[in-house]
């Protein structure tokens, strides 16, 4: 299902990780699809606040979080440069869905990197 925000469908997700070869592309990818998927529920199941839209971002956190070992074995992690595009990224997903009050660090509470 093709998403039906245009800002969020124009993004260059992760852009910053594509940019530096220390981020393998094909996990970066999956970083990618992580955050489009997060969107598509996004606009499936429409949280009607914050609580709601957390559920969705927590879960695309662990998902990130699973990520690690991937980066990892690329030879590569989720250190600064990655952490910051990805909190980023959250952030201008919570915003482009009217989410302009959703604080950072609450959408991507559950993180270990």
């Amino acid at each position: 299902m093709p998403l039906t925000n245009a800002q969020v469908a124009a993004r260059p997700f992760l852009r910053d990780l594509y940019r530096d070869r220390y981020y393998p592309d094909h996990v970066v990818d999956r970083g990618r699809d992580v955050l489009l998927a997060l969107c598509a529920r996004i606009e499936a199941e429409r949280p009607a606040g914050l609580p709601a839209l957390h559920l969705l971002t927590h879960a695309a956190t662990e998902e990130f979080n699973d990520l690690e070992t991937a980066f990892v074995e690329a030879g590569s992690e989720i250190e600064t440069v990655a952490r910051e595009a990805i909190a980023e990224d959250f952030r201008f997903v919570a915003q482009a869905y009217g989410f302009t009050d959703a604080d950072v660090e609450e959408l991507i509470a559950p993180r270990e990197w």
